[in-house]
């Protein structure tokens, strides 16, 4: 089983545009970071065709739950189990194949509990950027998958705003260019 992390950002290394609130859940612009997803290249799309191959079950954190669970629609999109790493307790919602679960025992735990779901398939850590960077930095991801858009956002939420302690070495182990995005793989070595 692998843990996998991935995200969209910005050349500047921006995964939410600036002024997030209920009506701009990706700040403003913000939807520019996943243009590849879904008016992009063939390649673009059999990238973005992986985001779910081989995968047992998600973890997101509650920004990106609250942010997406109405544009996913009635089906939840995942089709899978998802953990919703959270400090506010809240009862699992349930659309369609998928199952939202809200651990507040804290990243860690929504992890277990992710990889117990999974089965032999792999767990992805989707995001936001704050729970992905959680994750990387306590060494509970296997490989990290980037996708740089062609962007300077100048402003929003930074990937790696915080101070990282100890360095994480990465292994670049594939790279797919398109004129929407740069795909990057790392395998995460510590």
């Amino acid at each position: 089983m692998t843990v996998i992390a991935e995200i969209s950002m910005s050349a500047d290394g921006i995964v939410a545009g600036p002024d997030t609130s209920a009506e701009h859940p990706l700040g403003r612009g913000g939807e520019l970071l996943h243009h590849w997803m879904f008016d992009g290249t063939g390649a673009d799309a059999t990238v973005a065709a992986r985001l779910f191959e081989g995968i047992g079950a998600f973890v997101v954190g509650r920004t990106m739950f609250e942010a997406g669970v109405d544009p996913w629609g009635d089906d939840g999109t995942f089709k899978k189990p998802v953990f919703v790493v959270t400090s506010r307790p809240h009862e699992p919602v349930v659309k369609g194949p998928t199952t939202f679960t809200f651990v507040t025992g804290g990243p860690e735990s929504a992890l277990r509990q992710a990889k117990a779901a999974a089965g032999e398939d792999d767990v992805m850590v989707m995001g936001g950027g704050t729970t992905l960077r959680q994750y990387l930095l306590a060494g509970l991801v296997d490989e990290l998958r980037l996708h740089v858009v062609p962007l300077l956002f100048g402003a929003g939420v930074r990937l790696f705003d915080a101070e990282v302690g100890t360095h994480v070495k990465l292994e670049r182990t594939g790279v797919e260019e398109t004129p929407n995005a740069t795909h990057l793989t790392f395998r995460v070595l510590n």
